[in-house]
């Protein structure tokens, strides 16, 4: 697609997407929500009070979170699902243990990077966005059930109930929902399992209708009798290997195991940053920039002043170029993962930064030039619809932090017939010659396409530890904004000692070091833009939102948690 018909793109699915809020910002509100004995935070409204049931049943904040995150597969199947994957950081308080689960997707068998490249090499338009080609092994399932065996209290059958009295009584259509049917309407005529369930006689349903889905309600059944394995083989696994024509096999299934990985650790402030490590870039990427700002007396520096982007965009500038040259699945290349997180790469990232370090021009990765790139991609947007954050405490001070993903809106647009399960398109965040993927992403070799690979992900649940215990606890959805959101809302609480609300809600900016453009919110004062130009950024208004951060807060004076949703999307904070 041209960069002209790409833009347009991005207009159509900004106008869409973003909810109807004031240029991204949120008017006064009495207070973040509260809670005593936990807190479930989630950018799906509705799967909320699944984790709060939970919690006041006795479960701890795994249950919960398990819970959580199947009722937001069915509230918001266009955002994650048991067609997809995820990542997830647990804190247990006795022990003081934090444990990274990767339920990350993987390419099948049958996958190579011919597949996906015509005669001359160049990248099929749309082969990793939407039909067979597009899927990734699913693994959200299995990860669920392993967070459940090494961790849950309460009998896994329980954890799934919430979700499926969620598919028989029906969700309701709500804006949000609406205005994301809207945009993929026109594409579901290829289909029509998909346009079936999800639109009302073939039309964009309208504001209150119910969307009941009785298929789904029988797959979560099956889940809660059969566990991890419901998906790795038997009818529904048939049914899948027959929806994608055989791109995934049996085999492949069957195969699909989640991983326990040792988290990023990193230092901010004299508190303890803890994230997801590899094959996700989210966490390595977070702690990187805080060490490079470490040195910085940021808060001096005025909230969103010119002169603190241009930092901060320094610092986002020299984690993306590393992001495209190093990281990727573990288990197929060495990534450095410890020395580009470590104090000392983090010092000389910082001398980088140093005044007048606006002068300093982009590709900010050591005098390599950038990386010419194509999008790869003709039929869909990026948008902030596929992928879903959940934070959740609970009265043990357990927390948990999960980002799942089916990756872009619906996915690959593939139902299962029978199931109710959306398919993911994951194999779109690995890399192809000279391409970036749907969010503008690029990589190399360590992100290739190969059998059993996961793909390279943004996602970063992180949990944050002051003297041992919870601090913060955060996440967000889509995409590559997913770093620098938590990012900023990170900077925003320790820095600049705001209030959950108010860090979650402040306008941002983003960059990612190609294509070399700043974006930033439309919130920011034109003066700020202005002078960042006249230092040589090439400034962008962004027409979309910039991630949907899901926080908690430990109130330690009033033994309390504070719960705060982004204003960019319609999530929940429900206090127990």
């Amino acid at each position: 697609m041209r960069t002209s018909s790409r833009a347009a793109w991005l207009v159509v699915s900004a106008l869409l997407i973003a909810p109807p809020i004031a240029r991204f910002a949120r008017a006064a509100e009495p207070g973040p929500a509260w809670g005593k004995r936990g807190m479930v935070v989630t950018s799906v409204g509705p799967a909320a009070a699944a984790g709060r049931e939970i919690l006041g049943r006795g479960g701890n904040a795994v249950d919960a979170a398990v819970a959580t995150a199947f009722a937001a597969g069915v509230a918001h199947q266009y955002s994650s699902g048991l067609g997809g994957g995820g990542f997830a950081l647990v804190y247990m308080a006795e022990s003081g243990e934090v444990t990274a689960l990767d339920a990350r997707e993987t390419a099948p068998a049958s996958a190579t990077e011919a597949l996906y490249l015509d005669e001359q090499r160049v990248p099929i338009p749309g082969a990793t966005l939407a039909g067979p080609r597009a899927v990734a092994v699913p693994g959200l399932v299995q990860g669920l059930f392993e967070l459940h065996q090494r961790y849950g209290s309460l009998e896994w059958r329980e954890l799934v109930k919430p979700a499926i009295r969620l598919c028989r009584d029906g969700v309701e259509i709500a804006p949000a929902e609406r205005r994301m049917l809207t945009m993929i309407e026109p594409r579901l005529a290829g289909f029509p399992e998909t346009a079936r369930i999800q639109l009302d006689r073939g039309q964009v349903p309208a504001l209150g209708w119910r969307l009941v889905q009785p298929d789904l309600a029988r797959t979560l059944e099956e889940i809660g009798a059969r566990g991890g394995g419901a998906l790795a083989y038997g009818p529904i696994a048939r049914k899948i290997v027959e929806a994608t024509g055989g791109t995934l096999s049996l085999e492949d299934l069957a195969g699909y195991q989640p991983i326990w990985r040792t988290p990023v650790r990193g230092s901010y402030r004299g508190l303890d940053v803890v994230s997801m490590p590899p094959p996700s870039s989210g966490g390595v990427l977070l702690v990187e920039m805080l060490n490079a700002l470490e040195p910085y007396d940021v808060a001096s520096l005025g909230l969103n002043s010119s002169e603190m982007v241009n930092l901060v965009t320094g610092a986002m500038k020299l984690a993306f170029a590393d992001r495209a040259e190093y990281l990727g699945d573990p288990g197929f290349s060495a990534v450095p993962t410890e020395y580009l997180t470590s104090e000392a790469y983090g010092n000389e990232l910082a001398t980088l930064l140093r005044p007048p370090f606006f002068l300093l021009r982009a590709p900010w990765n050591w005098g390599k030039p950038a990386i010419p790139t194509t999008r790869r991609q003709a039929l869909a947007p990026p948008s902030d619809g596929g992928t879903t954050q959940i934070s959740v405490v609970d009265e043990q001070g357990n927390a948990v932090s999960l980002t799942q993903t089916v990756n872009t809106l619906f996915g690959s647009l593939i139902t299962v017939p029978g199931t109710g399960i959306v398919l993911n398109n994951e194999m779109d965040d690995f890399s192809l010659p000279g391409a970036a993927n749907a969010w503008g992403a690029v990589g190399q070799g360590a992100n290739a396409i190969k059998p059993g690979k996961r793909p390279l992900s943004s996602m970063a649940p992180t949990i944050v530890l002051e003297n041992g215990q919870v601090r913060f606890v955060v996440g967000s959805p889509m995409g590559t904004f997913i770093i620098t959101a938590v990012l900023q809302s990170l900077l925003n609480s320790v820095d600049f000692k705001l209030g959950p609300e108010q860090a979650v809600s402040m306008p941002r900016f983003h960059h990612q070091w190609s294509p070399d453009t700043l974006l930033v919110e439309p919130a920011h004062p034109r003066d700020v833009v202005d002078k960042l130009r006249s230092w040589g950024h090439t400034v962008e208004p962004s027409r979309f939102p910039m991630g949907a951060v899901q926080l908690i807060v430990r109130d330690a004076q009033n033994e309390t948690w504070l719960g705060a949703t982004d204003p960019r999307r319609d999530g929940a904070a429900l206090g127990y």
